[in-house]
């Protein structure tokens, strides 16, 4: 069967995951990795034996059936434009865009180049939250609260230090770690009210958020809080807790996933399972397979949701 062929624009880190996540699955070839840093796209050239280019319309012409979008949020919109000109599908990193006005843009013209979209939310085809559905399925009892709660020692954080990750025009852990969270609890409950929230910047008006609470509410009416703070003294923890009457459900620093019930200790549940990849979905779309992926639309919202805790 034919190769699926992604290009990738942006050579990150979350970018060289997706380089390395396309290297190690059978069904896909690379057709070139695109960025204006000419030393940085020489060293993985070096590294991985794969085509390169500093030019994008030379990555556009070589037709690919994805193109992986990994620059900052203020490019996606431009970029995505220029994608859809050549009719190709567009696989987004998140936040979808650097606003929502962009993010209705990006929607508009993939529906009108008719082309198909992705976005790159990474923690939906893990096996944590495979086992968390799994819990989810059995002996909550009935759903009281949805929480959620991201501490980091420092922001940026250690291993992604660049020159925008920090800024208060695109970076910060609202925009980077939320829509994660946002995302998965659209897919589990549907759609979120943000009822009130209160949002803390530095004096210094370059730099991003330190602090956020939030109160918020589910289609179906289950209350949600929502708390981040940065530059504080304890280790990195995110916490995403789902309170049932019967037990509660606790997903981890991204990856474990923990039950408690009432008057017991708190219990690890591991998985076997090895649930389909996010490249896997997006080949099984163009074959016109059933995949679980994540649109453009959907990305709209958790935009929205993220530009109103912004404010």
């Amino acid at each position: 069967m034919t190769k699926t062929t992604i290009g990738i624009i942006g050579t990150g880190v979350v970018g060289e995951r997706i380089i390395n996540q396309a290297l190690q699955n059978v069904h896909y070839e690379i057709a070139a990795i695109f960025d204006t840093n000419e030393a940085r796209t020489a060293q993985l050239a070096s590294k991985y034996n794969v085509p390169t280019t500093n030019d994008l319309q030379a990555l556009l012409n070589l037709k690919p059936d994805w193109v992986y979008i990994g620059t900052p949020p203020v490019s996606h919109a431009t970029l995505a434009a220029e994608i859809a000109k050549h009719g190709l599908h567009i696989l987004s990193e998140k936040p979808l865009a650097h606003d929502a006005e962009d993010g209705e843009t990006m929607v508009r013209i993939a529906n009108e180049a008719n082309v198909q979209t992705a976005m790159h939310f990474p923690l939906m085809y893990g096996a944590a939250v495979y086992q968390l559905k799994q819990e989810l399925a059995t002996g909550m009892g009935n759903i009281t609260c949805i929480e959620l709660h991201t501490y980091f020692p420092e922001w940026p954080r250690k291993w992604q230090q660049n020159p925008w990750i920090a800024s208060r025009e695109q970076g910060g852990f609202i925009r980077e770690i939320f829509p994660h969270y946002l995302q998965l609890t659209h897919h589990l409950f549907g759609d979120v009210d943000i009822l009130a929230h209160e949002t803390t910047y530095p004096e210094n008006e370059a730099l991003c958020e330190t602090g956020v609470s939030a109160l918020a509410k589910t289609a179906s009416g289950i209350p949600m809080v929502m708390n981040g703070l940065a530059g504080i003294g304890q280790e990195e923890r995110i916490d995403f807790k789902i309170f049932g009457t019967e037990k509660v459900v606790t997903l981890r620093n991204w990856s474990e996933v923990y039950i408690s019930k009432a008057y017991e200790p708190e219990v690890k549940i591991t998985s076997d399972e090895t649930p389909e990849t996010m490249l896997d979905a997006c080949r099984k779309v163009l074959l016109g397979e059933e995949a679980f992926v994540v649109p453009f639309q959907e990305g709209l919202k958790v935009q929205r949701w993220i530009d109103e805790l912004l404010k």
